[in-house]
């Protein structure tokens, strides 16, 4: 039960669009890795990967938790804080042909990554399947910890 009323939290907060108490600040900092571990990679893999990182960690941690420590309560409240960290990278591709979005500096990713495929058009379509798939991850992560 514990599984759930966390994942429900997180669903609470993250499909508010609100920040998650603490989380918020470790997706950023996830994120800020990806980019600084995949500097030497060409510019879009480096945007690409701080998203990616940011979303990878906790699903990493979820299947940690899930094989090697056969803790379901944990690898639930990782894939929720997944579907929670991917939420939050659907908000930032859906406001890539806009750049409204405070950053902490340089360049919109998603605006780069989209802007570069020629696909800014996208945007809205590609953030929504995100969203989807986020809310999928918060329920699964729900469903596994119960």
């Amino acid at each position: 039960m514990a599984g759930v009323a966390a994942c429900s939290v997180l669903g609470w907060f993250t499909f508010r669009s609100e920040p998650v108490p603490l989380l918020w600040r470790a997706d950023l900092g996830f994120h800020e890795l990806g980019h600084f571990l995949t500097y030497w990679l060409p510019d879009l893999g480096t945007a690409l990967m701080g998203s990616v990182s940011q979303v990878a960690i906790p699903l990493a941690l979820a299947g940690y938790f899930a094989i090697k420590q056969k803790d379901l309560l944990g690898a639930g409240v990782c894939t929720g804080w997944a579907g929670s960290s991917l939420q939050n990278v659907s908000v930032y591709v859906a406001d890539a042909p806009f750049q409204v979005l405070p950053l902490i500096g340089g360049e919109h990713d998603w605006a780069f990554i989209l802007g570069e495929l020629d696909a800014l058009d996208a945007a809205s379509g590609l953030a929504l399947t995100l969203r989807v798939v986020a809310i999928l991850l918060v329920l699964a992560g729900a469903a596994v910890s119960s």
